[in-house]
């Protein structure tokens, strides 16, 4: 495994044509953290949010680092450590409101992330969002609240608390990222494996004090930690960084919104079904993604090494 020297940062043009492919394989990422609410309360053991989180993010890390054996150098080690903290530090948090609320009502506060990464984009990166954006966003949100919110939605303030500061933590990751970009030779695998060590490191000496391993894992259980550390961790972290650089803020930030969909169409597959008010939600949310695509500049801003 050798060191990576800096050098100046990956071209973060997107060839003409190129970034609807780009949003789509982007957009596979968040589609699949959808499926962790089903995951997370019918498959892996109750009362173990650190467990899981631990699982999604070490041997995942540890295999991107096996792949790409290349390491940060210079001041990449703390940017990866910062970066690795906010998108899967904060991974634990994800499943204990998904262990504690109804999946949608999980997912849904999710929704607010682009609202916060346009607030942090204009502290950090000075972009100023765009009324539009603002207003697309704030559709976005109330679209997925009619969805899924309801006089039935069983409201945990824990559940609650725990799927905002994910939520937060995710934001800020997708900021720096933008901010920072990735060193040339550092390829979003690469990214995503720092990241994912990093969270898994940091999880592991908590999870062994606080939960320890849970006493029963059954052959679901161990599907469905397979399931969310290869495609809703490796796979789908790599998707994102890689996304991340090539899109606008404007654009990526709001396929987030792909998520609490994603649940609310695997809680119909398993028998839901939705009222005139949830469906009218539901075609809010998608307008308001599909908004977010339309008249993005091809050449972003931001991705420099600093």
């Amino acid at each position: 495994m050798h060191s990576l020297t800096e050098r100046s940062p990956v071209p973060l043009r997107t060839p003409p044509g190129g970034q609807a492919a780009t949003f789509a394989l982007t957009a596979l990422a968040p589609a699949s953290w959808g499926t962790t609410y089903v995951v997370t309360t019918h498959l892996l053991p109750p009362g173990h949010p650190l467990f899981a989180g631990l699982m999604r993010a070490l041997p995942a890390g540890l295999l991107a680092l096996a792949i790409t054996r290349v390491l940060p150098r210079g001041d990449w080690w703390w940017k990866a450590a910062v970066l690795g903290v906010l998108n899967i530090g904060g991974m634990p948090l994800l499943f204990l409101a998904a262990g504690r609320l109804p999946g949608g009502v999980a997912a849904t506060l999710g929704a607010a992330q682009p609202l916060l990464v346009a607030g942090l984009a204009l502290a950090v990166l000075r972009d100023r969002p765009t009324v539009r954006g603002l207003t697309w966003g704030v559709i976005g949100v109330i679209g997925v609240g009619l969805v899924v919110l309801g006089p039935q939605a069983r409201l945990d303030a824990v559940g609650v608390l725990a799927g905002l500061g994910h939520t937060a933590t995710m934001a800020g990751g997708v900021v720096l990222t933008k901010r920072w970009g990735r060193p040339a030779e550092a390829g979003p695998l690469t990214l995503a494996g720092w990241q994912l060590t990093v969270g898994g490191l940091l999880l592991l000496p908590l999870t062994l004090t606080f939960e320890g391993v849970p006493q029963r894992i059954d052959a679901g259980a161990v599907g469905g930690y397979l399931w969310l550390g290869s495609m809703g961790g490796l796979i789908a972290y790599t998707l994102w960084f890689r996304g991340i650089g090539k899109l606008p803020l404007g654009a990526s930030a709001p396929l987030v919104l792909l998520s609490p969909l994603v649940a609310t169409v695997i809680g119909i597959a398993l028998g839901e079904s939705l009222n005139p008010l949830q469906t009218l939600g539901f075609a809010l949310a998608l307008a308001a993604l599909l908004a977010a695509q339309l008249n993005t500049p091809n050449q972003i801003r931001g991705g420099r090494n600093r």
